[in-house]
């Protein structure tokens, strides 16, 4: 089943996915949040409700995030296969990031970018959605944690990133426990650069686990203005779901509703493709579409504002 929400009446409602058209449900019990939280009582209900619910084309609809506000949003770094040539020293195991909830837009609404954040690229992403709760989950049993499946689009502000790294001399101890020593490093801290509001569009789909026969056999691309420019698959996810749902669990307990993007799509399409972060939404504006099969298409418009005009309405669709 195709789960995601939208806004009717200033209220957030549950939609189902009707082949070309979306049920959605008035009922303030029936939520993303709940079917997550009880996915066996509550199936039969939805899919009883959808029935009879009025049914809307996807485009008169405002939407929004399918999970509105979840615990956490963790993001893969460098989990594409297309990357194993440009990493010259790294962890072999998941390597991660954090965003916020307010970075969370829904599909068919703007991208509000400034001039100051400089070139802002996209990255098309599969995302997970968690189910069940969960601390220390072997890999071998990740998939019973797993409620269903997303598209994220992971914007990245290459000129906040630069801004925001530190060349410094850090601190480790020294030979005895009065002395320490100085190590050069580098460190960049993404609080901006990957975590700026409307810097994750998600959506509009959480496909149910069991519409997803493979999470690793799916093809994935990223259209900007039309023009297809990276077209790739999941198989290419150098790290994987299960190992991925079992790394992360040994740090951070995983709760219902929590996200977890799983890596960019790189390669460029056969059809004269080129890399994402050759894309300058802030300069060239949108639209922004990244597909997923199986899970559908998550759309962005894109507007650039001046320094010190007002923030943009997020609530209104783009388009």
């Amino acid at each position: 089943m195709k789960l995601g929400t939208v806004e009717r009446g200033g209220v957030p409602r549950l939609a189902i996915s009707k082949g070309d058209a979306v049920a959605v449900i008035d009922d303030d019990d029936l939520t993303v949040a709940a079917a997550i939280a009880d996915w066996t009582g509550l199936r039969p209900v939805i899919e009883a409700r959808a029935e009879t619910a009025p049914t809307y084309p996807p485009e008169e609809l405002d939407w929004l995030p399918p999970i509105p506000r979840p615990g956490k949003i963790v993001c893969l770094a460098l989990n594409n296969s297309a990357n194993k040539d440009r990493i010259m020293s790294g962890p072999e195991h998941p390597a991660t990031f954090i965003k916020p909830a307010t970075a969370l837009l829904g599909h068919r609404r703007t991208i509000e970018l400034r001039t100051a954040y400089g070139r802002v690229h996209p990255e098309p992403e599969l995302a997970v959605v968690i189910g069940s709760a969960g601390r220390q989950i072997a890999a071998t049993a990740a998939g019973e944690h797993v409620f269903g499946y997303t598209i994220v689009n992971d914007l990245t502000a290459p000129a906040m990133r630069g801004e925001d790294t530190f060349h410094y001399r850090a601190i480790h101890p020294g030979a005895s426990p009065d002395e320490v020593r100085y190590v050069d490093t580098w460190v960049s801290y993404p609080g901006r650069y990957k975590g700026t509001d409307g810097f994750c569009p998600i959506g509009p789909w959480i496909v149910t686990r069991d519409e997803i026969a493979d999470p690793h056999a799916l093809t994935i691309s990223c259209r900007h203005r039309g023009h297809t420019v990276t077209e790739d698959s999941t198989a290419n996810l150098r790290n994987k779901v299960p190992e991925v749902v079992a790394f992360i669990s040994e740090y951070m307990t995983l709760e219902p509703g929590d996200i977890i993007a799983m890596g960019t799509a790189l390669k460029a399409s056969a059809g004269g493709g080129r890399a994402v972060q050759n894309i300058d939404l802030t300069a060239t504006g949108g639209p922004i579409e990244v597909s997923i099969e199986g899970i559908g298409t998550l759309t962005s418009e894109v507007a650039t504002i001046d320094a010190g005009s007002p923030p943009l309405a997020n609530g209104r669709a783009a388009g």
